[in-house]
């Protein structure tokens, strides 16, 4: 299938063609065609899985094709993310699926002065990405309404739960109409994300892809038993072996991630942490510095690397195991895409095991022992 069957229209098809997409991935191939019809999604998917496009591409063209009358442009789709660094990958997707269209598009995000945000939004946007707390902060100034809202995305759901933004989403539900369509995407479905799927879907056709076992068959993974004072000269060695390649490294914590920063760097490797008490500009700065290969090692914690997207990832540590087995997988599904090979390594330590064992009953598979 490619995406001309899907019947998507020419001034995306062309804007995809200069990308060098031609074949849709599962869920674009199992949403877009229910989305352009107007459905509700429910979507079960991984980040890496291809879907931003999923619900970007229905949502530019179904705007394209009902141009409003009036003259003053107003938001008609909200797309609404947990962080800055995903807010902002999902608007540069849309700048290159919507580059031949005369829609028009912004991004708000909180940690920056918002100036420049709100003089975008009085000139007018069709499509606003954004993260709950500026959006309901410029809400409750009066910059923003979401009375023409047609098309409303959550994305991350899971995640926005994980960082305490359920009470904001509350809060800007009702403030929706209440006729709309409604994209849900998750790459977990807790209780609690399912309940609130239930209470804004309509009859939503529901989208799956990437189950854990298809994620971890392939990349190559291996485990290193090591107590926690050697984790530090392990990492060293690793690295030095790998001085040409884009290596994320995951912590447990925010501690955690600066003091690996710190001894990298006295050993010479240049390194990067980011997480949640770093500024957004730091963040920014950091992940720029990695995708641009200026930094060889990030090192982030599990909520600050949601949203990391690189195509070219060669390496994954998990310095530290995760507390949900869940998070190893969406660890190192960020190796390994676009039809690259992945590498995803391991430390464990005694105390660690437990989690170890969650990890191989979810995945059905041993981790093999490095040599």
């Amino acid at each position: 299938m490619t995406f001309k069957e899907l019947e998507i229209m020419e001034p995306i098809l062309r804007a995809l063609s200069e990308k060098g997409y031609t074949t849709p991935t599962p869920i674009q191939q199992q949403a877009i065609i229910p989305a352009l019809h107007n459905k509700d999604i429910m979507g079960l998917a991984q980040t890496g899985t291809g879907k931003t496009a999923a619900f970007a591409i229905p949502i530019i063209q179904q705007l394209c094709s009902d141009r409003p009358q009036e003259k003053k442009r107003e938001i008609r789709a909200l797309i609404l993310t947990p962080t800055r660094e995903l807010a902002i990958q999902i608007d540069d997707s849309i700048r290159e699926y919507n580059k031949y269209t005369r829609l028009r598009h912004t991004v708000i995000f909180g940690g920056v002065k918002q100036h420049a945000q709100v003089n975008t939004l009085k000139a007018g946007v069709d499509i606003l990405v954004a993260t709950p707390g500026r959006l309901l902060d410029l809400i409750g100034q009066g910059y923003i309404s979401l009375q023409s809202i047609r098309h409303f995305v959550l994305d991350e759901a899971d995640r926005m739960l994980d960082m305490g933004f359920i009470h904001d989403i509350k809060r800007l539900l009702p403030l929706l109409p209440k006729y709309k369509q409604t994209l849900f995407f998750s790459a977990t479905m807790p209780d609690s994300i399912a309940s609130l799927s239930r209470s804004i879907l309509h009859k939503p056709v529901r989208v799956e892809v990437t189950p854990v076992s298809s994620v971890v068959e392939t990349i190559d993974q291996c485990i290193y038993f090591v107590e926690k004072p050697e984790k530090k000269d392990l990492l060293i060695d690793l690295l030095q072996k790998e001085r040409n390649k884009s290596v994320l490294v995951f912590s447990r914590t925010k501690h955690g991630a600066d003091k690996i920063a710190r001894i990298l760097s006295k050993a010479g490797i240049g390194s990067a942490a980011i997480h949640g008490n770093k500024s957004q500009n730091a963040r920014q700065r950091a992940l720029s510095d990695f995708k641009a290969h200026t930094t060889q090692v990030l090192i982030a914690t599990d909520i600050a690397a949601r949203g990391i997207d690189i195509d070219q990832l060669d390496l994954v540590i998990n310095y530290d195991l995760p507390d949900v087995a869940e998070t190893y997988v969406h660890r190192i599904g960020r190796t390994g895409r676009a039809g690259n090979s992945g590498r995803a390594l391991t430390f464990c330590t005694q105390e660690e095991q437990p989690m170890l064992k969650d990890i191989q009953k979810l995945t059905g598979r041993k981790l093999p022992i490095a040599n």
